[in-house]
């Protein structure tokens, strides 16, 4: 990696830096959470963003998907260790929304 060239924030933010992932990982931030209860705590989300949004949170090891063996299929996500060490920036955005939100 180039030193000139590399962005600590830009780097955090290419992982995420998107609408939706801040959200999903907040959520996941309560527990494990099955797909159907995740999705639906995030207003507006469609079907297929957020299935493009929690793969990609796999991919980089924030999120991990677990599958169980039953009937119907259980899937369900939980914060990896990597993804719990982005626990306070996520709090903090969040503190500094609810702060900005009543001054605005």
């Amino acid at each position: 990696m180039n030193s000139e060239k590399y962005c600590p924030l830009d780097y955090t933010m290419n992982l995420i830096g998107t609408k939706w992932k801040p959200i999903v990982l907040f959520h996941l931030l309560e527990g494990p959470l099955r797909s159907g209860i995740l999705q639906k705590k995030i207003p507006g989300i469609s079907n297929k963003m957020f299935t493009q949004t929690v793969r990609e949170l796999e991919k980089d090891v924030l999120v991990i998907r677990e599958v169980f063996p039953v009937v119907p299929p259980k899937v369900e996500y939980t914060l990896s260790e990597r993804g719990k060490s982005l626990k306070s920036i996520l709090l903090s955005l969040d503190s500094w929304g609810a702060n900005d939100a009543t001054n605005y």
